[in-house]
């Protein structure tokens, strides 16, 4: 499975490599949100978190879906700016429609996302659905979609001033320090692509970025666990991310420029070791391709039985008996929130796999 973005025609030149501090601020808040997620950076996120006043840590978790279990598509800008504001600039220039739209895909279904969707704002189905995959994140989530939804113009400028403000308070210091060292990956990266061609700068980003070129075109392929595809008719931009690592982003919405962005920072270690009965266990659970496919949407935030039925083509039953699996394995935990059940995996435990299983096999 993969993404795949056709280039065919598009000159080299137009496959743009540079950093984004409004991607870069996604991506730590993101971390914020999911400390699970980036293990590396533990003690910037405990230590920022103890920072954060009351009122903005308040408000981060109102809007925290649009960067918490997916990345709304409007904090990875296809025309990266030096600074942050004038990102945000460009986010006002951005319609309503387009705008809100990308605010509100917080569903794991990737189906829906490759189609494009009509606004909430003009249409009653997507309208309702925002609302409903809203409620389920919570009561204070649902109310903030409601005032977007009612007002986008004053939605959007209370996101401007919370992402102002977190600039003030703990990002500027961090995109100091980050900047110049992404500044120079993309530098690396696009002398790369002037000198060894698009395959090879493709392949030092990440080993999963590829060139495919045969009779049906030149398209770059982003192996991931979802399927994917678009066209790049302008360009394609990449960003480097200390902040964004494990994960690789790709937007590809129709009506989107697409974007990709890429980890350029160190990974670390496992620190702790299951049994082996445990270890077989949670290997014989991922031997399921569906299963392996639930695990990609539950990793990256908490998601009703429904919902993952729908993204994986399955039925709810269906749904339900592979979660018991998982859940019976230790991989996955599961709350309920008013009348919504709500399943996430253990990253902790799942991050312990590879090493536990090495150690069990030395043993």
């Amino acid at each position: 499975m993969s993404v795949t973005i056709d280039i065919t025609g598009l000159p080299h030149e137009r496959i743009v490599f540079r950093p984004s501090p409004l991607a870069e601020l996604g991506n730590a808040l993101h971390a914020l949100a999911e400390p699970d997620h980036h293990t590396g950076l533990h003690a910037w996120t405990t230590a920022t978190t103890a920072a954060l006043a009351p009122d903005l840590a308040d408000r981060l978790l109102e809007a925290e879906f649009m960067w918490q279990s997916t990345r709304s598509d409007f904090l990875l800008p296809p025309h990266p700016r030096e600074t942050l504001a004038e990102e945000l600039d460009d986010l006002d220039r951005m319609d309503d429609e387009k705008f809100v739209g990308a605010a509100l895909e917080i569903s794991c279904s990737t189906s829906f996302y490759s189609r494009g969707l009509p606004s909430p704002l003009v249409d009653e189905w997507s309208r309702r659905r925002a609302l409903d995959l809203a409620a389920a994140r919570g009561p204070r989530q649902a109310a903030f979609v409601e005032r977007m939804l009612a007002d986008p113009t004053a939605a959007r400028a209370w996101i401007r001033r919370l992402l102002e403000d977190c600039d003030r308070a703990f990002f500027a210091d961090t995109w100091q320090r980050v900047r110049d060292g992404l500044a120079a990956d993309a530098r690396d990266k696009t002398e790369l692509l002037r000198r060894k061609g698009l395959a090879a700068a493709l392949t030092a980003a990440s080993p999963a970025l590829s060139l495919a070129e045969d009779e049906h075109g030149t398209r770059i392929v982003v192996d991931k666990l979802v399927q994917g595809r678009t066209r790049a008719d302008t360009a394609v931009t990449l960003l480097p991310s200390v902040f964004g690592r494990p994960h690789l982003f790709t937007l590809y919405a129709p009506g989107w420029q697409p974007v990709i962005q890429y980890p350029a920072a160190a990974g670390h270690g496992l620190d702790h070791t299951d049994s082996t009965e445990t270890i077989v266990l949670r290997l014989e659970a991922l031997t399921h391709p569906v299963r392996i496919s639930l695990c990609r949407h539950l990793a990256r935030g908490a998601y009703s039985t429904n919902e993952l039925a729908d993204a994986s083509g399955i039925t709810a039953p269906e749904a339900s008996r592979h979660l018991a699996v998982l859940r019976k394995a230790g991989l996955v935990v599961t709350r309920r929130r008013g009348r919504y059940v709500l399943h996430q995996l253990d990253l902790p435990v799942v991050a312990r796999i590879g090493g536990d299983f090495l150690e069990s096999v030395l043993r």
